[in-house]
């Protein structure tokens, strides 16, 4: 299987907040935003695997500042790691007030997507090779943060997760 590179699965994907995707304050509804970005993700993840992916699991997604009526939303998304059969997608949110002229970051967030043949059965990934410092970040915190995922659900013994386990342990 031949490597990969992180912008070969670079997914940019704009949606216009209308009134049907707002609350009662004019404002996206997060449920909304997440239906997108799981969407962008999903396309990442497949350009990647060449296969189809689907999601399983969606988390630290924080919301630093909403998104109105009116904005443009731009998702940027693209895997920051690949495993075996996994792949986690990093995804920043951008709003963009086009008569303003303004754009604010909205939100970031990471998913977890699963390669999968026609029958459903796991799929391995082509291996993830960051080729720039910021690249190599999210490569190196994506153990930490499958290692937390998997201690969460169940999957993995604290005492396992070596990578998390080093961040805490003073260097003499």
């Amino acid at each position: 299987m031949i490597a990969k590179k992180p912008q070969d699965s670079l997914t940019i994907m704009n949606e216009l907040v209308l009134p049907n995707d707002t609350n009662m304050l004019h404002n996206l509804m997060g449920g909304r935003l997440l239906h997108w970005m799981d969407i962008a993700a999903a396309i990442s993840a497949q350009k990647h695997c060449n296969s189809l992916a689907v999601t399983v699991s969606v988390d630290s997604v924080s919301f630093k500042h909403s998104i109105k009526l009116g904005d443009v939303v731009t998702i940027e998304a693209r895997v920051s790691r690949a495993f075996t059969t996994s792949v986690e997608v990093r995804m920043d949110v951008w709003a963009e007030n086009v008569p303003s002229g303004t754009r604010v970051k909205s939100n970031e967030a990471y998913y977890t997507f699963v390669a999968l043949d026609a029958a459903g059965n796991k799929l391995p990934v082509p291996e993830l090779v960051p080729g720039t410092p910021a690249e190599q970040v999210l490569y190196d915190g994506a153990l930490r943060r499958r290692q937390l995922r998997l201690i969460l659900d169940g999957k993995l013994k604290p005492n396992d997760a070596t990578e998390l386990k080093a961040l805490f342990v003073e260097k003499e």
